[in-house]
């Protein structure tokens, strides 16, 4: 554990106060939890059968030696607990009854549940992390689903987050190939931040970078043994996910933590993509493929020289916004459409900015390139460590075709206001042959 880091994180943090993590540490959680929490009032353990097992019945041990404990909230195993707000009210209910403070012992769903309970009730709440499955842990708000759509409602991070090596090593390997993908996207991510940064765009919060980027080359590094389940392996995969959760708290937004690689997953589940599965299909692994087409994406504009490019000429060849507008349109339905307009309206210049943005890129670019290259891992070399950790490889992996991926470029790029190099590619002229060249290559063969 990075001491010094976790600890700039946390005092820069608004939420999180503790962040307890090693191996061994879930037999002991009640003293960072009751030091947290106080002990004025009980906790309630909230659980369900695979994670009671993993870590909750050594949680409730742990506490009743530092204060009172609730009778836990043990949901089945089978079928898969959903995220839906209606279990939200359930776990609010009960801590309302009980007048107990809420200790989640799971890994996202669980977390969720008993983060917004929480939040709604104007109250802390600790988790204990039994799964290295996403980055949420240490990070705000929750997605729900509510009336049938999923959305993100704003609730508080935990205010103590425990995690055990061990604990996470004896978890299922889908889960960890699914923390492995998410954390995998970080290196995309992060090369959208360093242009829309070059650009002027968002400037790169120092510390919020350091949090995510310092050691994610290095957690990705050993997914062979992850998918062993050698647990000192997990440091860094756990350390990374806790981590980029807590760069959230300190930037006070995702930018982060991700970038257009996300946005691939966010469509596919507005699509429903893998929810009639048991488990559903998780929300790593279509990152992980997220992740791999915008990896592909970098290395086909990436091989081309920026500071060549005829400006004026591009310059020329942008459209109007009502012409874009139509474009977005013609590409989105419904719903999706209103959002799209509304997201690219904010991101949109007009010729003198798109000269300016166009210019303040090709002065700058071999040095630029020269540190998007380092951000990145080649394609081939990424799907091959994703497939060693258990995670997806290809578009087939998660119940698409290689089309679908290409179609969901363009959503993609106009899902969300944040600036990517889809946005960079689009303002050159280059969008539509970058993607033709992605899925003309070998890169999904």
């Amino acid at each position: 554990m990075n001491e010094d880091l976790f600890a700039r994180g946390l005092a820069k943090g608004s939420q999180t106060k503790v962040i307890n993590v090693g191996r061994g540490v879930a037999a002991s959680a009640g003293k960072s939890l009751s030091e947290v929490l106080g002990v004025d009032k009980p906790f309630l353990v909230v659980a369900d059968e695979h994670t009671w097992k993993a870590a909750g019945a050594a949680v409730c041990r742990s506490l009743q030696e530092y204060g009172q404990v609730a009778e836990p909230m043990i949901y089945p195993g089978y079928p898969a607990l959903y995220a839906s707000y209606d279990h939200c009210e359930e776990i609010k209910a009960r801590l309302a009854k009980t007048g107990a403070t809420g200790v989640a012992v799971g890994s996202g769903t669980i977390n969720d549940l008993v983060k917004l309970a929480s939040g709604e009730l104007g109250q802390p709440y600790g988790v204990v992390g039994t799964a290295a499955s996403m980055d949420g842990y240490s990070g705000f708000g929750a997605p729900m689903g509510v009336g049938g759509v999923k959305v993100t409602l704003p609730c508080p991070a935990p205010a103590v987050v425990v995690f055990d090596y061990d604990v996470a090593a004896a978890a299922p390997r889908s889960m960890t190939a699914s923390g492995f993908g998410d954390l995998s996207a970080k290196l995309p991510g992060g090369a959208d931040w360093i242009l829309a940064d070059a650009v002027g765009v968002e400037p790169i919060d120092p510390l919020a970078w350091e949090l995510v980027q310092s050691g994610v080359q290095e957690a990705l590094s050993q997914p062979a043994a992850l998918a062993a389940g050698d647990p000192d392996a997990y440091e860094g995969l756990v350390n990374g996910l806790l981590l980029s959760g807590l760069s959230m708290q300190v930037y006070e937004g995702t930018r982060p933590a991700s970038g257009a690689e996300h946005y691939f997953s966010h469509l596919w589940e507005l699509d429903h993509l893998g929810a009639d599965l048991e488990p559903p299909l998780s929300h790593g692994f279509k990152v992980a493929i997220g992740t791999l087409a915008m990896t592909a994406f970098y290395e086909r504009f990436l091989e081309r020289d920026f500071s060549a490019l005829d400006i004026e000429a591009a310059v020329r060849a942008w459209p109007s916004w009502e012409e874009l507008e139509a474009d977005i349109r013609s590409k989105m339905d419904g719903p999706l459409a209103e959002k799209g307009v509304k997201e690219t309206a904010e991101k949109y210049v007009g010729a003198e900015g798109l000269r300016a943005r166009l210019g303040s890129v090709a002065g700058n670019w071999p040095a630029l390139a020269k540190r998007l290259r380092a951000q990145l891992l080649p394609f081939a070399e990424l799907q091959e460590r994703l497939g060693l950790a258990g995670a997806p490889t290809k578009p087939e992996d998660i119940g698409l075709s290689a089309l679908d991926v290409k179609a969901t470029f363009p959503k993609a790029m106009y899902y969300r206001s944040r600036y990517t190099v889809l946005d960079l590619a689009r303002e050159a002229g280059w969008f539509d042959s970058l993607v033709d060249e992605v899925f003309e290559g070998s890169y999904w063969a």
